[in-house]
C-alpha cells in the first residue's frame, strides 16, 4: 500500500482546523525523538512518563509530538516504515497536547503497588487491538481529547473516529485491560515491567548485578525460568526476581519443579522453603 493514505488524513484534519501529532514509542526510535526535539517548540511536546511514577524510564517512555504541517519531514519518515511499530498519529483540538497527556498518564499504570504494570498505548499494535475489540461506546473513555487516530494496523493503515473527543473519567474495570495480548507483545510487556520493578524497588542490588553481567540477558534469563514454571502473576514474578537478584549462584535443588507439582504449588513451596532457610529477610 502507499503511504498517501496517512498523509491524506493529515491533511484533512489540518484543514477542520484540528492540531496534529504523533505519539512515538522512542524506546527504539532515538534517532527520530532526536530530529523531533532538534525541531519543536517547548510547547510542542510532552514526555509522559516525565513527573509521573515512571520517570526512571522516561527515556525509554513515549514522547508526544506536535507539528504544524501534514508533510512535516520527521513525520513523512516515519510513515516510510510503518512495520517498525513508531507509535501513532491523532488529531486533537487546538491546545490539547497536554490534555492528551494527562489523559493517557491517568491510564498508563495498572494494577496496586507492588504489583503495577505499565500500559503500552504508544505501540500501534495495542491500540490497534484495543479498538479492534472494544465498543464504540468506549472509545471516548479510552481516546480522551483525540478527535481521530490513524495508525498501521499490520498490513495496512487505518483511522479510527472518537464519537465524544474530551475529558472523560478512568472506568473501574476499563474494558481495554481485557483485551488478550499476543505472544510477542506479552513478552515484551513483561520485560519492561519487570525493569520497572527493578528499578522502583531494588535499584542498588540490581546496578550491582550490572557491574557483574549483562543486566539485559540475566534479565531475559529470569523471565525465561519464569516462562517454564509457568509463574506468571506479578507477585510470582516479583518473587524469582528478587531471588536471583540475592546471588549469582546456581539454584538450590529444591527450586526445581518436582514430578506432579502444578505452578502454583511448586511456587508456594519454594516461596515457603527460601523464607525458611533465609530467615525471611527482606532483600
Amino acid at each position: 500500500m502507499t503511504q498517501t493514505y496517512p498523509h491524506q488524513w493529515l491533511s484533512e484534519h489540518q484543514h477542520l482546523g484540528h492540531s496534529l501529532c504523533v505519539v512515538l514509542d522512542s524506546e527504539n526510535e532515538g534517532p527520530a525523538r532526536q530530529a523531533f526535539l532538534k525541531n519543536s517548540r517547548p510547547d510542542q511536546y510532552l514526555s509522559v512518563y516525565g513527573q509521573t511514577e515512571a520517570s526512571d524510564l522516561n527515556d525509554a517512555g513515549p514522547f508526544v509530538f506536535g507539528f504544524d504541517q501534514p508533510d512535516d519531514p520527521n513525520v513523512s519518515e516515519l510513515l516510510r516504515r510503518p512495520e517498525s511499530h513508531w507509535g501513532w498519529l491523532a488529531s486533537l483540538p487546538k491546545g490539547s497536547l497536554f490534555r492528551l497527556v494527562e489523559h493517557w498518564r491517568e491510564r498508563m499504570i495498572v494494577g496496586t503497588r507492588p504489583h503495577q504494570a505499565l500500559y503500552r498505548f504508544h505501540d500501534n499494535r495495542v491500540l490497534s487491538r484495543a479498538l479492534e475489540h472494544l465498543p464504540l461506546e468506549a472509545y471516548p473513555a479510552y481516546l480522551g481529547p483525540a478527535i481521530s487516530v490513524c495508525y498501521w494496523q499490520g498490513t495496512r493503515w487505518k483511522n479510527v473516529d472518537n464519537p465524544a473527543p474530551g475529558k472523560h473519567p478512568v472506568p473501574d474495570s476499563p474494558l481495554w485491560l481485557e483485551v488478550p495480548f499476543p505472544r510477542p507483545q506479552a513478552m515484551e510487556a513483561r520485560r519492561l515491567n519487570a525493569h520497572r520493578i527493578l528499578l522502583a524497588e531494588h535499584l542498588q542490588a540490581y546496578a550491582e548485578l550490572a557491574e557483574q553481567q549483562a543486566a539485559d540477558t540475566w534479565l531475559q534469563s529470569v523471565l525465561d525460568l519464569a516462562e517454564t514454571w509457568n509463574w506468571q502473576a506479578p507477585g510470582q514474578l516479583e518473587f524469582l526476581l528478587t531471588q536471583r537478584l540475592r546471588t549469582l549462584e546456581p539454584m538450590p535443588p529444591y527450586w526445581h519443579v518436582r514430578p506432579g507439582e502444578d505452578p502454583d504449588e511448586h511456587f508456594d513451596r519454594v516461596r515457603s522453603m527460601a523464607d525458611f532457610w533465609q530467615g525471611g529477610a527482606p532483600l
